[in-house]
């Protein structure tokens, strides 16, 4: 059994795709390697093979709770900033 004509022309216009093939071409990322693998299992990585990662310079932020060894752990400042913002029982 074949399927008609019409069908087959539609399907063989459109990219090709992973999902459109059963056990066929596979299409890939184009990522290539990134090093090979040894007799024993393990992978070697070719550090000349990897893009480098440039990341944006990050100014550090100033914490809110200077002065304190305990920081945003601190009970004390936690009871005073909740006594501030709700008032007093």
């Amino acid at each position: 059994m074949r399927a008609t004509q019409s069908l087959g022309a539609k399907i063989r216009r459109l990219k090709l795709q992973t999902k459109n093939t059963n056990k066929g071409f596979y299409k890939g990322t184009g990522t290539g390697s990134t090093g090979s693998h040894t007799k024993h299992g393990g992978y070697l990585i070719d550090w000349d093979k990897l893009k480098p990662f440039v990341t944006m310079k990050i100014q550090p932020t100033r914490g809110y709770f200077e002065g304190d060894p305990k920081g945003a752990f601190s009970g004390k400042l936690y009871l005073e900033k909740w006594k501030k913002e709700n008032g007093e029982d």
